[in-house]
């Protein structure tokens, strides 16, 4: 059964690592795909159109539909190209996962302004932009009434929503992706689009940055750290059926997480103004409180941070 026969979809940075396995399962699930990927190094520096063509001739040898794309999708313009090309060569647009990434580590002390602000733009504005102008598109389609299930995918990471050191820039970008999928979602739902984000765990080629343990598998043999592992929950949560909004979700190997956004777990309170002697008194008490971050993947990425 192709669960995603004849949809239509955009998946951001699918020339390598997690996007490419979401492009390769996504075609044979019966999808048109738009493999988008600028081509350049893990720090975001240089292009190449080799990676993105090579998965869409792998696409189309096996017999599914795909064309390569190579906009910057940080570009305002570039993204609004990559999301009208789906419509032109296809017909319409379903789909959008946003997975396109790079790494800039750096203690906060040593790290620049520019490492900082090109990991926000890639990360954070390259969701944004090709966010925006998929849903323009999609509430254009429903005020003419072709009202047909669509799904947006982001690409969070634990880097960010359980912490690690030496990715400020990175985590602060990824923890924010997640808050913008829960708002996305609330905004676009009467459109009928559905916004989830996951936070994959899986040895790529960014992750074989931080540590030669985290490097990408050369082959498909099954290992909890294969990216294959993270792309048929991506592929479900597009799925025109799936009811699931709004949501965060962890996925490594076999496992799927569904995370609880910030929640206040303890207060102080009294009726009028604080004095700091009284705050000193109640508050210290949160100066020794230890969070369980929930998976032992939290401590990995701390050790390798």
């Amino acid at each position: 059964m192709n669960t995603l026969k004849d949809r239509v979809a955009v998946i951001t940075g699918a020339g390598r690592g997690i996007g490419r396995e979401h492009a390769l399962l996504f075609a044979r699930e019966g999808a048109k795909v738009v493999v988008n990927d600028l081509g350049g190094a893990t720090d975001g520096t240089g292009s190449d159109t080799t990676p993105a063509q090579e998965v869409v001739n792998e696409i189309t040898a096996a017999g599914g539909q795909a064309v390569a794309n190579y906009d910057d999708v940080s570009d305002w313009d570039g993204a609004q190209r990559l999301i009208n090309q789906a419509v032109e060569t296809f017909g319409d647009l379903h789909v959008l996962v946003n997975n396109a990434g790079i790494l800039r580590d750096r203690m906060i002390t040593n790290m620049s302004e520019q490492e900082w602000d090109a990991v926000m733009r890639v990360h954070l504005k390259g969701h944004f932009c090709p966010t925006h102008w998929a849903a323009a598109y999609w509430r254009d389609q429903a005020k003419a009434g072709n009202e047909v299930p669509r799904a947006v995918v982001n690409t969070s990471s634990t880097s960010g929503l359980f912490g690690n050191q030496g990715q400020t820039n990175y985590g602060a970008a990824k923890t924010g992706i997640a808050t913008f999928s829960i708002i996305a979602d609330a905004e676009l739902r009467r459109y009928g689009v559905r916004v989830n984000a996951i936070a994959p765990a899986a040895a790529t080629r960014l992750l074989g940055t931080v540590s030669s343990e985290l490097s990408e598998p050369s082959g498909d043999e099954w290992t909890p750290m294969h990216p294959g592992n993270i792309s048929p929950f991506v592929a479900y949560l597009c799925t025109e059926s799936c009811p699931i909004h709004g949501r965060v979700f962890f996925v490594q190997g076999g496992e799927v997480f569904l995370f609880q956004p910030f929640t206040i777990v303890d207060k102080i309170s009294k009726e009028g103004f604080w004095s700091v002697e009284e705050l000193q008194g109640q508050a210290d008490k949160w100066g020794a409180v230890e969070f369980d971050l929930g998976h032992p993947i939290a401590g990995m990425l701390r050790r390798n941070g």
